[in-house]
């Protein structure tokens, strides 16, 4: 029989070649190559007079205003230093409300007479620009026909090169506003939820009466993708529309063996691997762990951390470098949070941490007053989830992680936190005033004891919480592979700052000695939200009824969890932050739900085109020589094969009769525009779909299936 394309597929991955190994770099000339694309502080001190560079690097580390007279230099030195790595062009390098990131390029050239051009680059288009940005959601924060967007500088984000085969580009990372000022972008929220959180920090640490210092918020995000070769990528329609399978029976073998999880990494994956680091290593992005990950064809890449700001964007750099990276080597990365079903999804967690000087405030102190710090900040943090864990809980909504979370390692949507065992038992200690083994066998004084010594690893990870205390940092789980990280971390700094204030302004009236009034508050404070705090199995059938019981929000879908963002309570408190203007939070909404009903519009489409014209035809034309042979069979008198002849064909009829019941029902619910209904209509359609591919002749199924996309890499 002759074989079809998707077993041409196969055999082209069997027939590579393995590649010969490459001479490995020295380590000392990776470390030289570090950095080499972005122009950091070496290059800024290069290129600069020292008197503007002083000024730049003060707005970099330290957050002083912006010199706007510095502009002209720093365009120029930005120009020189940019041709000198062979860039011709330079763009504005921002994010829109897409989820993903914007460049519109401009060339360095500029016109000076018949048949001359000089090089320029000047401050005003360094600073600022105009983008048309019609085309950009904004969740009608503005109309069409007022479609102006301006792009403005963000210094604490250096300017990279971003290269390509027939030379480079000029990235300069920018927030994206509207002609009003209203934010259009991720960055802009984000920016503003530091200086909230920053200032909340500060009141805080005064009344402990800290020394004045520098606040640092630093994420370290977790990067989780799928790689498949390129050939089986491009004969899935529903793949390339779609970024996940939307049919696809599960092979006998997928990750039961657990065989996968950190196993030895295949050549040609390493390979890619290798080239990934190289690249982000020439950005300055510290990737530091690459491995295998649960599922077949899963793998992780986790970075160093980093301040927030800065993290966030080279996130969004890292998910660019693996999709292009992957196409170079023949592979495709899948950043979709459940491209396959049945096995692990993807995420990206999320690890916040704040510092206050040298002196990260969610590690416990040597001292008694440290201790009373850390465990201040961390009742404000558990104070924080549990009054918002309806707002925590938007930012990881999506038509893609509708699929995720609470499975496969993925946390449930019911946002909680999980302390660990020794904190547990401290902040139990807290709670009744009673000595426990855990927390040290004796009751804890704030300010005056010291907490029992507690290891940088306090407790093995809870896989199954959404936001977890990991030794010196908050694990949050929850976010999917595809998102930005930027929205979760903004959500996270106002309602920290805001607990944060609440628990300054209690301070701030106490009366008689600190440390007893201190204990009292936290007291107080754990016995009011100790609710959030969860360590037994999200998983479990039991915790839903649990959670209820507690009061706490089950948001199980997109169009649940977004609600959050229209309540007039979280505007309120977005607005009096300076985060989120009470439109800015609606457009948002606006946007999210558009997103949801346009990508789930796409599956259900991809999904019936691809049952009618790729597997029906297959199963019919199979059913139509089964029939003949049976005719045949039974006309030439054949008493033997006919039984397996009908049985088959019984199960072929009916699995095409079915299949044309279910085509119908997602045609109807695509008309209808009810989401619901075509969810249910989709599921029905893929049960039928994957059911026929166990039945149809191997040779002819038109999909790649999942023993294929999975295991031949």
């Amino acid at each position: 029989m002759k074989a079809n394309n998707r077993v041409h597929a196969i055999n082209a991955v069997a027939a590579r070649l393995p590649e010969a190994p490459a001479t490995s770099i020295p380590a000392d000339e990776s470390l030289k190559t570090y950095g080499i694309d972005v122009f950091g502080e070496k290059m800024i001190r290069q290129y600069l007079t020292k008197k503007t560079a002083e000024k730049l690097l003060a707005v970099v580390n330290d957050y002083k205003p912006l010199d706007a007279s510095i502009a002209d230099e720093v365009a120029e030195g930005m120009k020189k230093w940019a041709l000198a790595q062979g860039a011709t062009h330079f763009t504005h390098w921002f994010q829109p409300l897409t989820g993903g990131t914007a460049e519109k390029h401009d060339s360095f050239v500029e016109n000076v007479g018949p048949g001359k051009a000089i090089q320029k680059f000047s401050g005003k288009n360094l600073i600022g620009g105009e983008a048309d940005a019609s085309s950009f959601p904004s969740g009608g924060l503005r109309s069409t026909f007022e479609a102006r967007g301006f792009t403005a500088w963000d210094p604490t984000s250096p300017a990279f090169i971003k290269r390509h085969a027939n030379g480079a580009t000029l990235c300069i990372p920018t927030a994206f506003c509207s002609y009003t000022g209203a934010a259009l972008d991720s960055k802009t929220p984000l920016l503003r939820s530091l200086q909230a959180l920053t200032a909340s920090t500060e009141r805080l640490m005064a009344l402990f009466h800290q020394k004045k210092a520098h606040v640092s918020v630093t994420l370290g995000a977790e990067q989780e993708y799928f790689l498949i070769d390129r050939g089986f990528y491009m004969m899935r329609p529903d793949l390339l529309q779609t970024g996940r399978t939307v049919f696809g029976a599960a092979p006998a073998k997928h990750q039961q063996l657990d065989d996968h999880y950190f196993g030895a990494i295949r050549p040609r994956v390493l390979k890619f691997m290798a080239e990934v680091d190289q690249q982000l290593w020439r950005l300055g992005i510290p990737a530091k762990t690459r491995h295998n990950e649960v599922a077949p064809a899963q793998f992780e890449l986790a970075p160093i951390f980093e301040d927030l700001n800065l993290a966030v964007d080279h996130n969004m750099l890292i998910m660019e470098v693996l999709r292009r990276t992957a196409e170079r080597n023949g592979l495709e990365c899948l950043l979709h949070e459940k491209p396959f079903r049945g096995v692990n999804g993807s995420g990206k967690h999320c690890n916040w941490s704040i510092a206050y000087g040298n002196r990260n405030l969610l590690e416990p102190g040597s001292n008694p007053k440290e201790n009373a710090i850390f465990l201040t900040v961390l009742t404000a943090i558990i104070r924080a989830v549990d009054l918002h864990a309806d707002i925590l809980r938007t930012t990881t909504a999506s038509a893609g992680n509708d699929h995720r979370l609470g499975a496969n390692e993925a946390p449930p949507a019911i946002i909680s936190v999980y302390l660990g065992d020794q904190l547990s038992a401290v902040f139990q200690e807290l709670d009744t005033g009673k000595a426990t083994a855990g927390g040290g066998g004796r009751k804890i004084k704030v300010g005056v004891s010291t907490l029992p010594i507690l290891p940088p690893v306090t407790t093995d990870r809870n896989r199954t919480s959404p936001f977890a205390f990991t030794g010196n940092k908050f694990e949050f789980r929850a976010p999917g592979s595809s998102q930005n990280c930027a929205m979760p971390e903004m959500v996270l700094n106002t309602i920290v700052a805001e607990s944060m204030d609440f628990i300054s302004g209690e301070i701030a009236k106490f009366k008689g000695d600190f440390n007893v009034c201190l204990q009292k508050l936290l007291q107080r404070l754990i016995r009011a939200h100790k609710r959030v705090i969860f360590s037994g199995d999200g998983y479990s059938a039991e915790w839903p009824a649990e959670a209820a019981r507690r009061g706490l929000p089950n948001l199980p879908d997109t169009m649940a969890a977004i609600a959050p963002l229209k309540d007039k309570a979280n505007q309120e408190l977005f607005a009096k932050y300076g985060v989120l203007a009470p439109q800015e939070m609606e457009s948002r909404w606006e946007i999210a739900q558009e997103d949801y009903h346009r990508r789930l519009r796409i599956e259900g489409s991809v999904a019936l085109e691809i049952a009618r014209s790729m597997v029906r035809p297959v199963v019919a034309d199979e059913f139509s020589k089964l029939a003949t042979a049976l005719s045949v069979a039974a006309k030439d008198g054949f008493k033997v094969g006919r039984t397996g002849l009908k049985a088959l064909a019984l199960k072929l009829g009916a699995g095409l009769d079915d299949l044309h019941v279910k085509c119908e029902k997602l045609d109807k619910s695509l008309a209808k525009g009810s989401h619901q209904e075509q969810i249910e209509a989709m599921n029905a359609l893929r049960h039928t779909v994957d059911a026929l591919e166990y039945l149809v002749d191997d040779s002819r199924w038109p999909l790649p299936k999942y023993r294929e996309m999975l295991f031949i890499y």
